[in-house]
């Protein structure tokens, strides 16, 4: 049951090219840090990644991006990145974009094994375009299919060496669901501890879902915008 392994650098150590990486995270709140980092050192390519957005253009996913790891992109929001905007305009990285409540539900529906849903979100816009549409209960919905990925990567609050986790607020974002998602979850945590440290009934991903699990460290906990009160 023990999951612990030493380093991100041996988490990802099976990451191939090509692989499809569910990434927790919300703009910079919530990355995975330390795994981003071996996966740019690793220097796998052609990867699809699916998260909110592609971090900035110098931290969290960008870095990826910027290196031409990245083949394509499913996110919600592509802002604050000039070099995913120049990567899109000129062709060279693939995007499909979600509307982000879409975006979570196709990742839940890959965890709970369901073969896609339907919504009203995105009917009759170009959200649509190409998929099955049906009117149910007198509003026209579209259908989207799940989101399942070769790996997820995200980062948790606490977790202990059996792999159950808890997130910290709003740094909980997508990685609950992507954890259910994906064949290899892998987590970083900010402290990590042994078995019945944890309150059950705090447990926000269980350990069932989640194959590695390491100390992370180092932690910029970067800021998108500060802003600070006129005095």
């Amino acid at each position: 049951m023990n999951k612990v392994v030493a380093n991100a650098d041996e988490a990802v150590r099976d990451v191939q090219d090509g692989a499809m990486i569910l990434c927790g995270g919300f703009g910079l709140c919530g990355n995975p840090e330390n795994l981003i980092s071996a996966l740019h050192k690793k220097g796998v390519k052609n990867l699809t990644l699916v998260s909110n957005n592609c971090g900035t253009t110098d931290k969290g996913l960008g870095i990826l991006l910027a290196n031409k790891q990245v083949r394509k992109m499913y996110a919600s929001y592509v802002g604050e990145n000039k070099e995913f905007e120049r990567q899109f305009l000129s062709g060279e990285l693939e995007v499909e974009l979600n509307p982000q409540g879409t975006l979570a539900e196709r990742l839940r529906a890959g965890g709970a094994g369901l073969g896609g849903f339907f919504t009203p979100t995105g009917a009759g816009t170009k959200i649509a375009e190409g998929k099955e549409t049906r009117v149910i209960d007198g509003r026209e919905m579209i259908f989207e299919k799940p989101l399942k990925g070769d790996f997820a990567i995200i980062r948790a609050w606490k977790g202990d060496t059996w792999g159950n986790l808890v997130f910290r607020k709003t740094a909980r974002n997508f990685s609950p669901v992507m954890a259910t998602a994906a064949k290899c979850t892998i987590a970083e945590v900010e402290h990590l501890v042994k078995p019945g440290e944890l309150d059950p009934d705090q447990v926000h991903v269980p350990s069932v879902f989640v194959k590695r699990i390491f100390q992370g460290g180092n932690y910029q906990k970067w800021v998108e915008k500060r802003t600070v009160r006129a005095g």
